[in-house]
C-alpha cells in the first residue's frame, strides 16, 4: 500500500575485499548460541534485533534476541563501530567469534568483527512495543453497539448456543487490549484492522478500516497525551514526505494543488488546544448556517470540526475535555461541575475532521465501578474493573485512523480513494 516502502531501508552492499582464510561463518540462532557450552573461537554469525546498547570509552556491548529465546546474546564490539546507527529495535547480522564471557550472568558472548545493519530503527529509543491484538473479540470498546458479530456459517446443532460460549464481534478497536498489556510493558501500540457497523456512506467513513492505537502507562494529564500525538502526527508526515517524494508529489500536483503548503503550515506549528465547551460557544458564534445546531452536550459533527480548524487559522486543533454523557465509561471523570466532563481528546486536521480520539482512562476502581454499575456492564467488564485491583497506575491512550491520515496529507476527499478495497454499506465487491 501507499506510503509503505519509505519505512523500510535496502540491506546495504557487501563488502569487496577478499575473503579471509577461515571456514565461513555458522549461522546461528540466538537460543543455539547461548546453548554452546564449550568455545573454541569458532566464527559464527547471528541475526536479530538490537535490545540494548552501551557505549564505553574502548568497548561497546549490544545485545542481541531474534525471538528463539528469551534471554539476549551479549555483543562485544570495538568502539570504531559506529553507535549512532546501532539503536535500541534496529535489525543487524553479528559476524565473529563465539568465545567465553567473563560474566556470570552468560556462558558466552560473541566478540563481533562485521556488524552490518539490515534495517534501521526511527523509533529510536520511543520503547514502545507493538502488539497484535485480537480481531475478533467478546468486548465493545467504543459501547455505540455498531458491531459485527461473528457466527460459524455452518449451523451449530444447538442454534442457542454460540461458537465461543459468549457472543463474539469483529473488533472495533484494540484499546481494552492494549490497557491488559500497558500493565506489562508500559508503553504499547497496535497496528490493524477495525470494523464498524455504522450505516453511513460519508466521505470519511468505512466499515473495515486501519487504526494506530497506542496506550501508555503513568500518563497523568492530557498535556503529555498530546505531545505524543502532536509528534506521532509530525514525525510519521517528515517521513512519508522525505521517502516518498514522488507519490506524494502526484497527488499534490493532480489531486490537491496547495496541499503541500497546507501541509507545511501544519507541520511548522504548534496545534492548538480548546475545550469543549470553548469549541461550542466559537460554533454558537459563527456566522455559518449549520445542518446541526451546535449545542453544549451533543456530540460535534463533520462540519462543526470542519469549521473549528478553519477558524484557527487551519492549524490542527485539540478538542478536550467532553461531556460525560457522551464518551464511554473507561474515560477518566474531571469531577467538575456543574458541567460534568472527562479527560477526552480529539484531534481534528483541516480537510478530515477528527484524526486522533483518545483520553486518560479511569484507573480508580470506585470511579470505574459506579460508571459500569450505571450503565449495566458491571458483569460483562469485570476483567476489566479487576486490572484497577492489582496495580493500577495512571494512563492514557488514543487511536489514528490510516485512511483518514492519509486524506489528510495527499489532500484526497473521498476516504474510498486511500483504500484497495473499500468495505462499506451495501458495498463489499471482491
Amino acid at each position: 500500500m501507499f506510503g509503505a516502502r519509505c519505512l523500510l531501508r535496502a540491506l546495504r552492499s557487501c563488502t569487496s575485499a577478499p575473503c579471509p582464510r577461515h571456514k565461513p561463518s555458522a549461522r546461528l540462532s540466538v537460543r543455539d548460541a547461548l546453548g554452546v557450552r564449550s568455545t573454541n573461537g569458532e566464527r559464527v554469525k547471528v541475526q536479530g534485533w538490537i535490545r540494548s546498547v552501551r557505549s564505553q570509552k574502548e568497548v561497546l556491548f549490544l545485545h542481541i534476541n531474534d525471538g528463539s529465546s528469551l534471554e539476549s546474546l551479549q555483543v562485544v564490539a570495538d568502539s570504531s563501530f559506529d553507535s549512532r546507527e546501532l539503536a535500541f529495535g534496529s535489525s543487524v547480522e553479528v559476524q565473529g567469534q563465539l568465545v567465553k564471557s567473563p560474566s556470570k550472568k552468560q556462558n558466552v558472548e560473541l566478540k563481533a568483527e562485521k556488524i552490518e545493519i539490515v534495517g534501521n530503527c526511527d523509533a529510536k529509543d520511543s520503547g514502545f512495543v507493538h502488539i497484535h491484538t485480537p480481531i475478533i473479540t467478546s468486548n465493545d470498546c467504543e459501547g455505540a453497539g455498531e458491531l459485527f458479530q461473528v457466527e460459524p456459517s455452518s449451523k451449530i446443532k444447538v442454534p442457542e448456543e454460540n461458537f465461543f460460549n459468549v457472543p463474539a464481534f469483529l473488533t472495533v478497536s484494540g484499546q481494552l487490549h492494549l490497557e491488559v498489556m500497558s500493565g506489562a510493558f508500559t508503553q504499547v501500540f497496535t497496528f490493524g484492522p477495525t470494523f464498524r457497523a455504522e450505516n453511513s456512506q460519508s466521505r470519511r467513513h468505512l466499515a473495515e478500516f486501519y487504526m494506530v492505537e497506542a496506550e501508555i502507562s503513568f500518563v497523568e494529564s492530557l498535556q503529555d497525551l498530546m505531545q505524543v500525538m502532536e509528534g506521532l502526527f509530525k514525525t510519521a508526515t517528515m517521513m512519508v514526505l522525505s521517502n516518498c517524494t514522488e507519490d506524494v508529489e502526484l497527488c499534490h500536483k493532480f489531486i490537491a494543488p496547495g496541499q503541500k503548503d497546507r501541509l507545511e503550515h501544519m507541520l511548522k506549528n504548534n496545534f492548538l488546544i480548546i475545550s469543549y465547551t470553548e469549541a461550542v460557544e466559537i460554533l454558537k458564534q459563527a456566522s455559518q448556517n449549520f445542518t446541526f445546531t451546535p449545542e453544549w452536550g451533543v456530540d460535534l459533527h463533520t462540519e462543526h470540526e470542519k469549521y473549528l480548524v478553519k477558524h484557527c487559522g487551519n492549524i490542527p486543533v485539540f478538542v478536550i475535555n467532553y461531556p460525560l454523557a457522551l464518551k464511554p465509561f473507561y474515560m477518566r471523570d474531571n469531577e467538575d461541575g456543574p458541567q460534568h466532563t472527562v479527560a477526552a481528546v480529539d484531534l481534528l486536521v483541516p480537510g478530515v475532521g477528527e484524526l486522533f480520539g483518545g483520553s486518560l482512562r479511569e484507573e480508580r476502581y470506585h470511579f470505574l465501578e459506579q460508571r459500569l454499575a450505571r450503565s449495566g456492564l458491571t458483569e460483562a467488564y469485570q476483567w476489566y474493573l479487576d486490572l484497577r485491583r492489582f496495580g493500577s497506575v495512571p494512563h492514557g491512550g488514543f487511536g489514528m485512523g490510516f485512511e483518514r491520515y492519509l486524506q489528510c496529507i495527499l489532500g484526497i476527499d473521498n476516504i474510498k480513494d486511500v483504500i484497495p478495497f473499500p468495505r462499506f454499506t451495501h458495498s463489499c465487491v471482491l
